[in-house]
C-alpha cells in the first residue's frame, strides 16, 4: 500500500487524545490517526449505501450509545421464527413467502451483527475494554 504524508493541524487537545490513545495501544500517533480517519469515512466495501451511512455515522456515537449497539437487536420472536424456518429448510423446500421472510429475517440478523462489529470496533478503538469474543452467536441453521 502507497503511503501519503498529509501534514495538518491539530488542536492541542486533539493531538493529546491522539498520542494518549497511541501510548495506552502501544502505537504511533499516526497509526492511530489512521485508524481513526479510516473509522470515520465509509467503508469501501460492497454494502448498500444505506448500510454503509449507518456504520459510519457510529463513529459519532457516544460511548453510552455504542454499548447499547452492542446489544442485539432481532427480537426474540424474530429469532424464534428465524429458527424454525431454517430448521424446516433443513427438512424441505420453503414455500416462496417463507423464503422471503427467511431472507427478510437473515438480512435483520446481518445487519445486526454488523452494527454490533462496528459498534464494538470503535469502543476498542476508543481505548475500552470490550470481551474477545463479543457473544454474536448466529441462529441455528438447521444443520446447513
Amino acid at each position: 500500500m502507497t503511503v501519503a504524508t498529509v501534514p495538518i493541524q491539530l488542536p492541542e487537545p486533539l493531538f493529546q487524545r491522539l498520542k494518549r490513545a497511541a501510548d495506552l495501544t502501544h502505537r504511533s500517533v499516526e497509526e492511530i490517526a489512521a485508524t481513526s480517519i479510516e473509522a470515520a469515512l465509509p467503508p469501501a466495501t460492497d454494502l448498500p449505501p444505506d448500510i454503509a451511512n449507518e456504520l459510519a455515522a457510529m463513529q459519532l456515537f457516544s460511548d453510552e450509545a455504542l454499548w447499547a449497539a452492542t446489544e442485539p437487536s432481532l427480537a426474540p420472536t424474530d429469532e424464534r421464527r428465524l429458527k424454525q424456518l431454517n430448521a424446516a429448510a433443513g427438512e424441505r423446500d420453503l414455500t416462496p413467502a417463507e423464503d422471503a421472510e427467511q431472507q427478510r429475517l437473515i438480512d435483520v440478523y446481518r445487519r445486526s451483527v454488523l452494527r454490533r462489529a462496528k459498534a464494538f470496533a470503535i469502543l476498542a478503538q476508543r481505548g475500552h475494554r470490550v470481551p474477545a469474543t463479543a457473544g454474536v452467536k448466529a441462529p441455528d441453521n438447521g444443520g446447513s
